[in-house]
């Protein structure tokens, strides 16, 4: 090939060479703009509905409980229309009442139901007061009261003690419940508690013929049974594995029955 050829085959003809990058600059963008159209597009994001919308609804929260508070404690549709007493055998319900002193009308959330239990809880026959508000128009006094556990004679009387040693009241005993002798009976007596821990522990066809517990000290317990027959106890521990030995010791004749050691129990 000669020279001449091989320059005219280097230098073409410029405008060949302007059509081919014309060429090659729009297959490259047609094959950008392609691209771009294929990407898929995101949805668009669905608009809550307005309830569903904090800003919305917090404030409307906020007005509606502010307007039930308002009713409940300025209107007269949920006011106290009666009350409801539930618990009390011994004690008169006029008595309840009395010391409850809610008046009729009263609004419900105006009612201090603690203060009201503390007024009929100071019967000495209540053992603890409950005051509740059913609405719409009612309250509720549930009371305990206390049971007999023991009695002790006195010059003014027979006193009634419960569980937890409180005398509440000056009485004939119900039948099944046995004398208390101690020296200084009373709530804050550690013999008096100790004898009544004692009688808890027994089993019922076992505490049922008890007439008379006595507690000389807190480890010096003995009990007599209506039959005149003795059992001495002892202390208070052990107390559970004493009464499953007392039941069928007494079954063997004798008058004084010991279990102050109930691995150790002797009969005289």
């Amino acid at each position: 090939m000669s020279s001449d050829a091989r320059s005219r085959r280097g230098r073409r003809d410029p405008a060949a060479r302007r059509t081919a990058g014309t060429r090659a600059r729009s297959t490259r963008t047609e094959s950008r703009y392609s691209t771009r159209a294929t990407a898929p597009k995101p949805p668009p994001a669905p608009k809550s509905p307005w309830y569903k919308r904090p800003v919305v609804m917090a404030p409307l929260a906020l007005v509606v409980v502010v307007g039930l508070v308002l009713t409940a404690w300025l209107s007269p549709v949920l006011s106290v229309r009666g009350t409801e007493v539930r618990g009390a055998s011994t004690v008169s319900e006029e008595q309840i009442l009395e010391l409850l002193a809610i008046p009729a009308g009263t609004p419900l959330m105006r009612v201090d139901a603690g203060s009201a239990a503390a007024r009929v809880a100071a019967i000495p026959k209540v053992a603890s007061a409950r005051v509740q508000r059913m609405y719409p128009s009612t309250i509720r006094v549930t009371v305990t009261e206390r049971a007999p556990m023991v009695f002790v004679d006195s010059p003014e009387g027979t006193h009634l003690l419960d569980e937890k040693g409180v005398d509440f009241e000056i009485g004939v005993p119900p039948p099944g419940v046995p004398r208390l002798v101690t020296a200084t009976p009373g709530w804050n007596d550690p013999p008096t508690l100790a004898a009544l821990e004692v009688l808890a522990a027994l089993p019922p066809e076992l505490r049922m013929q008890v007439g008379e517990v006595a507690a000389r000290s807190i480890s010096d317990v003995s009990m007599t049974l209506v039959d005149g027959r003795v059992v001495n106890w002892g202390g208070v521990e052990k107390s559970d594995r004493k009464a499953a030995v007392t039941l069928p010791l007494l079954t063997q004749p004798g008058q004084t029955y010991d279990v102050s050691s109930p691995d150790l129990p002797t009969v005289r």
